[in-house]
């Protein structure tokens, strides 16, 4: 099958979120699909089947298989729009969440997801004993959204994930298809945040989309605008342009490809 890697949120090489792409004639066994994604160590490697009109597309960790993924979504249209579906300019994706839809605008690529707000839920003791902090609101949607007061929290945050796991059991998550997002006000740009998923095998994620499905309703709101900028500041770093759509969001970003080959 043919492979690729993408870094995503960037302009250059190494920086983003690196993204697995395998384009399939018809799908595998779940086993096997999970194996590629395990043997390829990124936090997603995406899968797609072509149908009449749209992909079908999945993604999974180096553990499981999750619901939303936003880099390796925009990573696989950037393989989409560079060598397959060169004369168009929208690919719409049907997922476990639901049809996403990329469009290609010069040298960006916008994605059409979900929205998913959150509601306040009390300070769960595995967050607070996880960043020995005690001063934060706690959010809880598909995610978990924990907001800090500045940005140079966010860069220091050394999460301790033995504990963190246990935040699943306190919020009652279901299964292991979830994260926890840490935000701040940004500096240079309207909000910055980092993302951990122990229980889904990602410790941190470099850059990440869906966590903006959470992001962009709360910083809309917070900050009374439709239309904001964020990065997040996990050490490969990456930049993110959003829109609150209501409903839906849409987040802007750029792609590179690192790599291109074949799994035999």
């Amino acid at each position: 099958m043919k492979y690729y890697v993408v870094d995503v949120f960037t302009d250059k090489a190494f920086g983003g979120n690196p993204a697995g792409v395998c384009l399939l004639d018809d799908w595998l066994p779940d086993e096997t699909l999970q194996n590629i994604a395990m043997e390829n160590n990124l936090s997603e490697t995406a899968f797609l089947v072509k149908r009449n009109g749209y992909y079908d597309l999945r993604w999974f960790t180096p553990e499981i298989e999750i619901d939303l993924c936003g880099h390796a979504t925009m990573g696989s249209a950037y393989v989409l729009f560079k060598f397959s579906e060169t004369a168009a300019s929208v690919l719409k994706f049907h997922t476990q969440s639901g049809e996403l839809s990329v469009k290609q605008k010069g040298d960006m690529l916008w994605m059409d997801f979900p929205s998913r707000p959150a509601r306040p839920v009390s300070k769960y003791e595995s967050i607070r004993g996880a960043f020995d902090l005690e001063e934060f609101e706690v959010y809880q949607s598909a995610d978990l959204l924990v907001v800090f007061d500045d940005e140079e929290t966010i860069k220091r945050a050394r999460p301790v994930f033995e504990i963190l796991k246990n935040v699943k059991d306190e919020a009652e998550m279901p299964g292991d298809n979830f994260g926890v997002i840490i935000t701040a006000p940004g500096g240079d740009c309207d909000f910055v945040s980092r993302f951990f998923a122990p229980n889904a095998g990602i410790p941190e994620d470099p850059v990440t989309g869906r966590a903006h499905c959470v992001l962009i309703p709360y910083w809309a709101k917070r900050l009374g605008k439709k239309a904001l900028t964020a990065r997040q500041l996990s050490k490969r770093g990456g930049r993110l342009w959003c829109e609150d759509a209501g409903e839906r969001v849409k987040i802007g970003g750029k792609a590179v490809l690192y790599m291109n080959g074949e799994i035999i």
